[in-house]
C-alpha cells in the first residue's frame, strides 16, 4: 500500500455562501469561534440577538453584521434569516430551537452540544425538527479539529489496518460556563461529550461503556457535581477498545504549583499507529492540532502539519456541513438522529457511573428491549414451577 502524508483534514465547503445566518447569543463562542470562522470562508450572518442588547450590538460591528434584533422572536421573524445559529445554555437551547420551527421561511437550525440537558430533551428536538422537516445539525466541532480528521483519513485509507486500542488524554482546565452551576454538571456533557463523538466518528458505536467519575477539587468549592474527573472504557463487539481520561484538576495548577496542560491522542492498529496532540489549551495562542503516523510497511513516521487550529477555524466545519445538507437536499453528518447515539453515551456513562457497572448503548437508545422479557407462560403454568422449585428447596 503506498502511503501519503496529504491528508483529508479540512471541511469540504457548500457552493453557496450567501445563505442568511441569524446568530442567537454574542456569548465567547460565538464572537470568538463561529462568527471568526465564517469571516474566514465568507459565509453570511445576517443578524444577531443576544439578551443583552449592547453586546450584540459590539458583536455585530466587530464581524459586520447588518442588523441587531432586541429579542430571539425578532430575529426569528426576520425573513433574510434562512438558517439559525443558536449559542445559548442548553437549558434555553430547547425553547429557542422550538420558536425557530414555527417560522416557515426557516431552513436549518444549527444547535449547540450538549443537544439537550437530558437525552430525552435531545430527543424531543429531533422529532420536533423532523416533524417540521427542518434540518438540524449539532455543534460537535471536535470533528472539525484537523488532527481528528487526519486520523479518520488515515483510518480510512485502511493504513492503521484494524484499529486494536485507541485513547484520549485530556489534562487541562476549561473555561467553565456560568450556567453549570444551576444544571449540576461539568465535564460529562461539556468536554467528555468531544471525546464520546470523536471515538464514534472514527469507529461507530460501541456496545457498552463502563465510567468512574469524582469531583473535581477545584470546582468542588464553587459548587456541588459528580463529574469532574471523568475516566470511561468503550467496548466495540469486534474487540477494540478505546478510552478516554478527562482531568479537569489536573493538581493545584492555579493554586501555585507548575502547570502541565495538554491533550493527547493516539489509535493502534494491526498495521500502523497514529498518535497526537489537540492544541486548543494554549488558546489563545494558535497552536495547531498535529498527528504522528507509523505503519509496518514503511517503517517510517509521517507527519504532515498545517497552520490551522481547532478554536476558531474548525467551526467552520459544522455551518459548513449543515449549508452543504442544504443544497443538496440531503442531512448533515452532525444531523440530530446521529447526535443522539453521543448523547446516550453521555447518559450511559453517567449511568455508569452512578451504578458501577457497565451499560450498554441499546440500554439508553432502546431502553424496553433492555429490560427481561415478560414471562408470557400461562398464570396456572408459572404457579406449578415455583411449586415445583419450592418442593426441590426443601429436599435440599
Amino acid at each position: 500500500m503506498k502511503i501519503s502524508g496529504r491528508l483529508d483534514y479540512l471541511p469540504p465547503l457548500p457552493r453557496k455562501k450567501k445563505v442568511g445566518i441569524g446568530c442567537i447569543g454574542a456569548g465567547f463562542i460565538m464572537a470568538d469561534c463561529h462568527l471568526e470562522a465564517y469571516r474566514q470562508v465568507g459565509f453570511h450572518p445576517v443578524a444577531i440577538t443576544s439578551r443583552d442588547p449592547k453586546k450584540a450590538a459590539a458583536v455585530a460591528e466587530r464581524h459586520a453584521i447588518p442588523t441587531v434584533h432586541e429579542t430571539i422572536d425578532a430575529l426569528l421573524d426576520d425573513p433574510s434569516v434562512e438558517v439559525v445559529d443558536v449559542a445559548v445554555p442548553p437549558d434555553i437551547q430547547e425553547d429557542v430551537i422550538m420558536a425557530a420551527l414555527t417560522r416557515s421561511h426557516i431552513r436549518g437550525i444549527l444547535a449547540q452540544k450538549p443537544l439537550g440537558v437530558d437525552y430525552a430533551q435531545a430527543v424531543r428536538i429531533v422529532k420536533a425538527c423532523q416533524k417540521r422537516g427542518v434540518t438540524l445539525a449539532v455543534n460537535q466541532n471536535m470533528r472539525f479539529d484537523q488532527s481528528i480528521r487526519a486520523c479518520k483519513s488515515v483510518l480510512d485509507r485502511g493504513y492503521l489496518g484494524e484499529p486494536v486500542l485507541a485513547s484520549i488524554d485530556m489534562r487541562a482546565i476549561p473555561h467553565w460556563m456560568p450556567w453549570q452551576e444551576r444544571q449540576g454538571w461539568v465535564t460529562l456533557r461539556i468536554m467528555s461529550i468531544h471525546h464520546l463523538d470523536t471515538f464514534r466518528y472514527w469507529f461507530g458505536d460501541p456496545v457498552r461503556v463502563y465510567a468512574s467519575v469524582r469531583p473535581d477539587p477545584r470546582t468542588a468549592k464553587k459548587f456541588a457535581h459528580e463529574d469532574g474527573i471523568c475516566m470511561y472504557i468503550l467496548e466495540y463487539a469486534n474487540g477494540l477498545r478505546a478510552m478516554s481520561l478527562d482531568d479537569v484538576w489536573t493538581g493545584p495548577a492555579e493554586e501555585g504549583a507548575q502547570k502541565d496542560f495538554g491533550v493527547r491522542w493516539r489509535v493502534e492498529g494491526l498495521e500502523g499507529m497514529a498518535r497526537g496532540t489537540i492544541g486548543w489549551p494554549d488558546y489563545p495562542k494558535r497552536t495547531p492540532s498535529t498527528i504522528d503516523f507509523t505503519t509496518a510497511a514503511s517503517g517510517k513516521w509521517h507527519k504532515p502539519r498545517w497552520r490551522k487550529v481547532w478554536l476558531p477555524d474548525a467551526f467552520v466545519g459544522p455551518m459548513a456541513d449543515l449549508l452543504i445538507a442544504l443544497e443538496n437536499d440531503t442531512q448533515p453528518s452532525l444531523n440530530g438522529e446521529d447526535n443522539l447515539k453521543t448523547m446516550a453515551l453521555v447518559e450511559a456513562c453517567y449511568l455508569s457511573a452512578r451504578t458501577h457497572r457497565a451499560v450498554e448503548l441499546d440500554e439508553i437508545l432502546k431502553p424496553t428491549k433492555s429490560k427481561s422479557k415478560k414471562d408470557k407462560t400461562p398464570k396456572k403454568d408459572r404457579e406449578k414451577k415455583g411449586k415445583k422449585k419450592r418442593k426441590k428447596g426443601k429436599k435440599k
